[in-house]
């Protein structure tokens, strides 16, 4: 069995080993920009732990690690140009670098390059890995699509919420981890059980992420703590404190949606802590974790060939960034 960290390696040294064509340069020459930006590479890294924790081949695995990889890659590029954001991982976004028409192509040829990357899996599971990775793909667009249009909607359900990052976030963690088990030839029963693990690990990860965002050491958390409140992102927090206000305090949350000084992210915190929604939210976090478990022990393999995933999925659960 391979150690997480050994998997991650592997991925890093084939990144820069895909070639891309040389010509027109400026449409290729992003994609080897952003793919060494560098990341935690976790989503190709649960494709190889999947396949290696059902005694696959990792190597075998590795074109759909890539193409997983290729496709997350791909997203970003286009998120950045639709949330006009300057910097990805602290250098320039590709839009930035090379113009957003430029980028919009390069995004685009991405997906043709993480199929490209799919095309070399065994052609006796090849249908199987295609229609998990296009189910997964469209699952994230579709995601992605409910994010813009909440932005401007005033009735935003939870349900509706927690079904928005289950396709933007948590579709891919558990098609990655399809993907692996359909390459290692797991039963489809397994390969069933591995997917419902991931989606509903990606749900309890983003809530986590929600938790964090308000009540994260900014020391820790790599980013600003308060951004979401900043710009009134509709988070499960945010969802939930709007259904329990009081009418003077939903006057009072009102207030902060267009208060733009320096006081509003303790503001909306200070309700947060006087409605207790950090406890709420880990509630229905430890809730999708639980869950994900459920499924994970559906899978009758010894424990220790879940070892690795199962460290995994608690570092994941317990981090401070």
């Amino acid at each position: 069995m391979y150690t997480v960290f050994e998997l991650q390696q592997l991925i890093e040294q084939a990144i820069p080993k895909i070639e891309y064509p040389s010509h027109p340069k400026n449409l290729y020459a992003p994609l080897t920009y952003i793919m060494n930006l560098g990341g935690k590479r976790l989503r190709p890294a649960l494709v190889l732990i999947t396949t290696d924790m059902f005694k696959g081949d990792i190597m075998e695995a590795m074109p759909a690690a890539l193409a997983i990889e290729t496709f997350h890659n791909f997203t970003l590029i286009h998120d950045d140009i639709m949330d006009n954001a300057p910097l990805r991982r602290g250098k320039l976004t590709v839009h930035e670098k090379w113009g957003t028409n430029n980028a919009i192509l390069s995004g685009d040829v991405m997906m043709v390059e993480a199929n490209k990357q799919l095309a070399q899996v065994d052609s006796s599971i090849l249908k199987d890995v295609l229609n998990t990775f296009n189910a997964t793909a469209q699952g994230v667009c579709e995601g992605q699509q409910l994010d813009m249009e909440f932005e401007t909607r005033d009735n935003v359900s939870i349900a509706e919420y927690i079904d928005m990052i289950r396709l933007k976030t948590a579709v891919l963690v558990g098609g990655a981890m399809k993907l692996g088990a359909i390459i290692a030839k797991a039963s489809p029963e397994h390969a069933t059980h591995i997917y419902d693990f991931g989606e509903n690990l990606g749900i309890a990860f983003q809530l986590q992420d929600d938790i964090l965002d308000v009540y994260g050491d900014p020391e820790k958390f790599g980013k600003q703590v308060g951004g979401d409140i900043k710009s009134n992102k509709k988070t499960f927090l945010l969802l939930s404190l709007q259904q329990r206000l009081s009418n003077e305090d939903q006057l009072v949350l009102e207030d902060q949606f267009t208060n733009e000084t320096a006081s509003k992210v303790q503001n909306v915190t200070n309700l947060y802590n006087q409605y207790q929604i950090k406890e709420l939210a880990t509630a229905e976090m430890q809730r999708y974790l639980a869950k994900a478990f459920d499924a994970l022990d559906q899978i009758d393999i010894p424990e220790i060939q879940k070892a690795q995933l199962v460290q995994l999925a608690n570092e994941l659960m317990n981090r401070e960034r």
